[in-house]
């Protein structure tokens, strides 16, 4: 079964007992391990609970094709339904998980953690077309996803945080859902028994640096400091988070002044093209944006979306040097935006 987009938090706080197969797949790391986790803990609240779950790579159903009949139809010793999740999957277990499917246990959830996988993906279409089972697509969050996330987990805690506080929070933090929620609890634990949260708070809460990279890297970048751009990427892949979120969150800045050019050129003052942004632009970096959205024209910024799109592509590939294609394309945009800076 494919399942509409506001169909899909509900179902992970609620999983369809139709589907004995879930798939949880995606770009975001982060988001699918904590929807994976939140259906599992529908099944079975304890996830090392060792009668009720059991946790398999997929390389084991690869080399042993019975074992998740096995598991799967598996009576618990203590009772009730048992959890079966199956870590890396991929293309690979599909004819494995299409023999399951068609006798699957009635009791007993089956579910499978995998990255991105693509349109084609075998395993993909055959959760989507069977009746009995269901995909879980995690895309990266937008901003405003953030923002919002950001404000509703604070809200529940008791505390309040500022416009610019959380659209702060939420440029820097684009790329995973673990890296948000990893933020929030450490502000959470900084704020102790003061509720209202600023800018300040989140900086020292964070270390400032770490979230600060992310706006040095897309301001850099299309502010034309190509050094500055170069040394922000290189300080977040050094932290261990990879392209995609560097690569997303360029996508989203240029993509924002997309929009607001195209605005722009329609007549729309500048002022309220940059107020009205959603989340707000952080006070500290508005200077910039508006002269990004006065220095580049709109031609020029569709053709940078679509080479970040296709650089996107390019590096999912199989055996391709992501960091070094991500690298050259900062480099290229930089040099192109340091340009357009000599020239206004």
């Amino acid at each position: 079964m494919k399942l509409a987009f506001r169909q899909i938090d509900p179902f992970v706080q609620k999983p369809d007992p139709v589907a004995r197969v879930i798939l949880v797949y995606g770009p975001d790391d982060g988001l699918m391990r904590e929807r994976a986790k939140r259906m599992s803990q529908t099944v079975v609240p304890d996830l090392n609970d060792p009668f009720n779950a059991v946790t398999l790579d997929a390389k084991a159903l690869v080399e042993d094709k019975a074992r998740l009949n096995d598991e799967a139809h598996a009576q618990s010793l203590m009772g009730g339904a048992r959890l079966i999740r199956i870590e890396n999957a991929d293309d690979k277990i599909t004819p494995v998980i299409k023999d399951y499917l068609a006798n699957p246990s009635a009791q007993n959830i089956v579910i499978l953690q995998a990255g991105e996988l693509g349109p084609r993906s075998t395993l993909r279409v055959l959760i989507e077309k069977a009746a009995n089972a269901a995909p879980i697509p995690c895309y990266i969050d937008d901003e405003r996803t953030i923002a919002n996330i950001v404000r509703d987990t604070l809200s529940e805690r008791g505390l309040r945080i500022a416009p610019d506080a959380a659209a702060f929070l939420a440029a820097a933090a684009l790329g995973d859902r673990a890296r948000v929620r990893s933020e929030i609890e450490k502000l959470i634990t900084y704020m102790g028994e003061v509720k209202t949260v600023t800018v300040e708070d989140v900086q020292a809460s964070s270390g400032a640096t770490g979230l600060k990279s992310a706006d040095d890297l897309v301001y850099a970048c299309a502010g034309g400091q190509v050094e500055a751009a170069l040394a922000a990427f290189d300080y977040i892949i050094g932290e261990g988070d990879g392209f995609m979120r560097p690569l997303r969150t360029l996508q989203n800045h240029f993509r924002k002044l997309h929009a607001a050019r195209i605005r722009l050129d329609a007549g729309d003052a500048l002022d309220v093209i940059v107020k009205s942004q959603q989340p707000p632009i952080f006070f500290k970096v508005e200077p910039a944006f508006r002269a990004q959205v006065m220095r580049w024209t709109a031609p020029q910024l569709e053709k940078i979306l679509l080479r970040l799109a296709t650089l996107e592509a390019d590096c999912k590939k199989t055996g391709v040097p992501a960091e070094i294609l991500c690298r050259q394309a900062i480099l290229s945009i930089s040099m192109l935006g340091a340009k357009k800076t000599r020239a206004a």
